[in-house]
């Protein structure tokens, strides 16, 4: 997917809007790295900065590819990966504490043949996938010859489950709140479903107003992964993360999103530059808010290729009580 693709998909919500005077702000879209590699690694999304109780769900559907290799990795994913994500927090004053169970399910897919469509109508490279059957799974890692992560497409398996708690520092605007997470190894390591430790990660949330229309979201973290447990034993680095993003509610119960997060390899160097190199999500997307109710729609690009899927695509609903 690329510039004309989020255009598009952006055109297509406004076409779906209607004017009021009215306006609504439910904070970021709820967006993670599907990256394979790095979705079990207590991977960070942006979120706001306000304390609610909440209850949401959603699918998100992603296309992968990377087949790259080292003098010490190999890495070869080719995969479509779906994901079930159920969370629910619960604010006590100024304190959220929450938890979130991801559903799992990697499939062989459908896409590869828009993909490619896509890709030579653009010119756009297609990053050596046309060199594989259409629709074939593959994802296996090893390192040095032996096998790491064996990836399978038999049934949808829970990941490793997530705990979180943040608190509020300053309620009026700008919002601040601490936040901190821990992730446990709940997932099938050696099949890839989770990383096998014990992960945590802490950041700081800020929310701003920018006059009545429009709110900015800032997310500054680290997350301080545990070791990859799967056929062999990885050991991790610590990264950083950031992410920034603009709500824009310019129609009764409709608002338009925009955002953008990055964040450093948690594997060791591997050679391989889209595993090395920080990875960065562009996301685009719309929801529509009804009463206590909202929807949202998103697609992700990764404009760095690297640590990444070529895309995803979200649709998440939520009901605040």
């Amino acid at each position: 997917m690329g510039k004309k693709a989020l255009i598009a998909c952006a055109a297509l919500f406004v076409l779906m809007a209607h004017a009021s005077s009215s306006f609504s702000f439910e904070g970021p879209l709820a967006v993670k790295n599907q990256f394979p590699l790095f979705l079990h690694v207590n991977a960070p999304r942006l979120e706001s900065a306000a304390v609610e109780t909440s209850f949401s769900s959603g699918i998100s559907y992603s296309s992968v590819y990377m087949v790259r290799n080292s003098a010490t990795w190999s890495v070869g994913i080719d995969a479509e990966l779906a994901e079930l994500s159920l969370r629910y927090r619960k604010a006590f004053g100024p304190l959220e504490v929450g938890v979130e169970v991801p559903v799992l399910l990697f499939t062989s897919g459908v896409m590869d043949g828009f993909l490619s469509s896509y890709h030579k109508t653009f010119g756009f490279s297609d990053y050596g996938r046309s060199g594989r059957p259409a629709n074939r799974f593959l994802y296996e890692v090893r390192r040095n010859g032996r096998t790491v992560i064996k990836g399978t497409t038999e049934d949808p398996e829970i990941g490793d489950i997530r705990f979180s708690t943040k608190y509020a520092l300053r309620q009026a605007d700008p919002v601040i709140s601490i936040r901190a997470d821990v992730e446990l190894p709940t997932g099938d390591a050696k099949k890839g479903f989770g990383s096998g430790s014990l992960d945590a990660g802490a950041a700081l949330l800020i929310d701003k107003k920018l006059g009545d229309k429009f709110k900015a979201h800032l997310n500054l973290g680290a997350v301080l992964p545990g070791d990859l447990k799967a056929y062999e034993t990885v050991h991790l680095r610590d990264f950083l993360f950031a992410g920034a993003g603009i709500e824009a509610a310019l129609w009764k119960n409709f608002s338009l999103l925009g955002q953008v997060m990055a964040q450093g390899s948690p594997f060791p160097r591997t050679d391989i530059g889209a595993i090395d190199r920080p990875s960065v999500l562009l996301v685009l997307g719309g929801r529509y808010v009804e009463g206590k109710d909202s929807i949202e729609l998103s697609i992700t690009e990764d404009p760095n290729t690297a640590g990444a899927p070529d895309v995803t695509f979200g649709l998440f609903y939520k009901r605040r009580f």
